[in-house]
């Protein structure tokens, strides 16, 4: 497992997320205390006076609202206010690549034999584009995994 992986996988288990169905926006925002507000502009996440506020645009469907949930609370755990501006490219791609294991994270990938894309989209409500992106992040892992480890078992 990679750092983002096991970051996602400590914190769910934190707060007893074991099952995608159980994976809530609600549900995490009051764990953290964000106020959840939906408006009619860009997802965004803004801390103010010490308390963060995560906005949703709601004309998004429910799945488009969960992926950038889920590329906002990258910039809530992750981001430095100081280093905003200097590595803004930079951060929205880690903030992408972030939200594709919070969506939809491994560990609970891994306790399935086989899914399909529309497994995914149904299991974890994403939308078609994102849940094949992220098992074809997740199966190059798994041959990786089993390169690596069928190398050196033959080796040994």
């Amino acid at each position: 497992m990679n750092a983002t992986e096991k970051f996602v996988m400590r914190f769910y288990h934190a707060i007893d997320i074991h099952d995608p169905f159980l994976l809530s926006k609600e549900m995490i925002v009051d764990h953290l205390g964000i106020k959840l507000i939906y408006w009619k502009n860009t997802s965004s996440i803004a801390r103010y006076k010490g308390n963060y506020y995560l906005f949703l645009n709601e004309n998004l469907t429910e799945q488009r609202q969960w992926q950038e949930f889920g590329h906002e609370m990258y910039h809530y755990f992750f981001d430095n206010e100081e280093y905003r501006y200097s590595y803004s490219i930079y951060g929205e791609s880690k903030a992408d690549y972030f939200s594709y294991h919070f969506c939809i994270p491994s560990f609970m990938l891994d306790s399935f034999n086989e899914v399909s894309v529309y497994d995914v989209m149904e299991l974890f409500n994403v939308e078609y584009d994102f849940a094949f992106r992220r098992l074809e992040m997740y199966k190059h892992k798994v041959l990786n995994r089993r390169n690596i480890y069928g190398e050196r078992a033959c080796e040994v």
